[in-house]
């Protein structure tokens, strides 16, 4: 695992300043895309950093609740897709902005890029000595590819095709002396493999939760839960559906945004299954708490699983495969089924066992070592501001 070693403390002051240049407006905090980056900005302000932030948006949207971590916060509209030549990707190319440009020019502070997605303003800057770091949410060329695969025919699949391969090439175009961070080891390994050897390291998502709450009370039914508006979640609550709890006679909750007409009959063909449709954030916390069994198959590898993280620091069993736990960087006590037969049998077996208050104990330690806010915060400073030791 190639993760930048923390053991040099660098104690944060007001000379420390910082632009951020952020994908989305990174509030409200209420989807995987912004997690990350909100609570990095929170942590990295409560550390003494002074934030600028640069925001692209959509539909006008500005958030003044960032005004309490930021000491400026500007927002850029997100521009209509131009064909010029070479062609760029475009979740690239909707994010260029001269004004951001011009700002970021302006003074030589490091800049912490949030995607590949903000890199445009790359191969404009004057000084390309100053500290430039890349925070990678994906190794996006792969997440755009996997998207493709996964994709009926029509328009949107050849632009998941076009867009994989413009980013491939955006990928190999960065400038040298960049310093990257991946959202896990494996995507450290996937960036280098195709991409020339660059500074890449891995840091893990910076995460809402600071506490395990998990209990050891015995819960009463197994848990799905996820946005059931994108495809590729509600794939997975129709396959737990008819290929798991078809026929063992353990209750399934399945809950998340913005179900289908035809999930939602789907979950109530049995008696034993049910779907509670856009849950509150008070009862989705106190779902996946009174699970027995927060059961998250995944259907592809990219990125970290936000919703296995939040299993983990509330619930009890988490049952995953190896696709859903790849990206935390964890290591597991329970095994990875991986067919349906084995899927019903690891729930069977844990639905009746205890979660018990030394597997509470050992997955505390165990997210403190890799997930700790403070650790991770002051590995991130010691990078920005290397050049001050």
């Amino acid at each position: 695992m190639n993760r930048l070693s923390s053991s040099v403390f660098i104690k944060p002051s007001l000379d420390k300043i910082l632009h951020i240049v952020a994908h989305e407006v990174p509030w409200p905090a209420n989807y995987g895309g912004v997690f990350d980056l909100f609570f990095k900005i929170k942590a990295l302000h409560e550390a003494g950093v002074q934030i600028h932030l640069h925001c692209f948006r959509k539909n006008n949207e500005e958030a003044d609740f960032l005004n309490r971590f930021c000491s400026t916060v500007h927002y850029y509209d997100r521009k209509p897709y131009t064909l010029n030549w070479p062609l760029r990707p475009y979740i690239v190319q909707c994010r260029r902005d001269h004004t951001l440009l011009a700002r970021l020019n302006a003074d030589n502070h490091p800049i912490l890029f949030e995607g590949i997605h903000t890199t445009w303003a790359l191969h404009g800057l004057k000084n390309k000595n100053r500290p430039l770091h890349v925070r990678l949410h994906n190794v996006e060329s792969r997440y755009y590819r996997m998207l493709y695969k996964h994709q009926s025919f029509g328009l949107r699949k050849l632009y998941y095709w076009l867009e994989s391969r413009l980013l491939h090439h955006w990928e190999k175009s960065m400038p040298d002396g960049l310093q990257y961070w991946a959202v896990s080891p494996e995507d450290v390994n996937r960036f280098n493999e195709t991409n020339s050897p660059s500074s890449i390291f891995f840091l893990p998502v910076f995460l809402p939760w600071n506490e395990v709450k998990s209990t050891s009370e015995l819960g009463h039914f197994c848990l799905y839960h996820g946005n059931l508006s994108v495809n590729e979640n509600a794939a997975v609550a129709r396959w737990l559906l008819e290929k798991v709890f078809n026929d063992i006679n353990v209750p399934l909750v399945i809950a998340g945004k913005n179900p289908s007409h035809e999930l939602i009959a789907l979950a109530h063909l049995r008696q034993h299954t049910c779907l509670v449709e856009n849950p509150s954030d008070y009862e989705l916390e106190d779902l996946i708490q009174k699970a027995q069994i927060n059961v998250l198959p995944d259907f592809n590898d990219t990125g970290v699983k936000l919703k296995v993280m939040h299993a983990l620091y509330t619930g009890k069993h988490v049952l995953v495969n190896q696709q859903a736990a790849a990206g935390t960087g964890l290591s597991w006590n329970i095994q990875f089924p991986e067919t349906a037969s084995a899927w019903k049998e690891s729930i069977v077996e844990l639905f009746r066992n205890p979660f018990s208050e030394n597997r509470i104990a050992d997955r505390k330690k165990m997210l403190d070592e890799i997930y700790g806010t403070d650790g991770n915060v002051q590995t991130l400073i010691n990078a920005l501001w290397s050049h001050d030791q």
